[in-house]
């Protein structure tokens, strides 16, 4: 079952973009997209949908996935792909900040998309208070690499890459604002998703999994 609301963020550039870069996500991506939606359970928020990358992932003891993307041309997408999911996908185009969730959720899942918004800090506030206590959020995120790579993040964020793609921003400190916000991470590790010798700022991704406490 799908549904979606009026209200829409543009980026036609990146609409067109994103489509082409999900197609061809390197096998370690997809492992990771994965492991990053294994053994969820009941109702899940996923934050930044895309075109439905993830849908095809969860496992049957989700009861149902809202999916939020105010991008309308990647929520059409989205929307295809919902509903050849295997679980029940609502899609929203609201944006998340302004989402208003209704009952708590027990998991919120974020891949790849911490690194858009434009107020890390505020979202990860409105995640932890849209999640139950002692609710998982997992997260699948570009992350602030260290040295020589750490220089060329900083280097393209402050020149062409959030222009064009989506605002993606390759070297926030995600897991910092993670605990900034009140959550508790269980478990974090970073993965190389490109040979380390890649000139491409976004080969280095956070794998993690943090809890909103009891």
């Amino acid at each position: 079952m799908t549904t979606a609301t009026t209200t829409t963020f543009e980026n036609p550039f990146f609409a067109r973009v994103w489509p082409v870069v999900a197609a061809h996500e390197t096998a370690a991506v997809r492992a990771l997209r994965r492991e990053n939606l294994a053994g969820l359970s009941g109702r899940v928020l996923e934050v930044g949908a895309g075109i439905g990358t993830n849908f095809p992932n969860y496992p049957a003891t989700v009861a149902q996935v809202v999916a939020v993307e105010p991008e309308p041309r990647l929520a059409a997408r989205a929307q295809a792909a919902a509903a050849a999911a295997s679980v029940p996908v609502v899609l929203t185009n609201e944006t998340v900040e302004e989402f208003r969730g209704g009952a708590p959720f027990d998991a919120v899942v974020c891949s790849l998309v911490l690194c858009s918004v434009r107020d890390p800090a505020m979202v990860l506030r409105r995640l932890y208070e849209l999640l139950r206590p002692g609710g998982e959020l997992r997260y699948l995120e570009h992350v602030a690499s260290a040295g020589l790579r750490g220089r060329l993040q900083r280097f393209a964020d402050r020149t062409v890459w959030p222009r064009f793609l989506g605002n993606c921003h390759t070297h926030r400190n995600t897991e910092r604002a993670i605990v900034d916000a009140g959550f508790e991470v269980d478990t974090s590790r970073r993965e190389w998703t490109l040979p380390a010798w890649s000139p491409m700022p976004v080969s280095e991704l956070l794998l993690g999994r943090a809890r909103r406490p009891s």
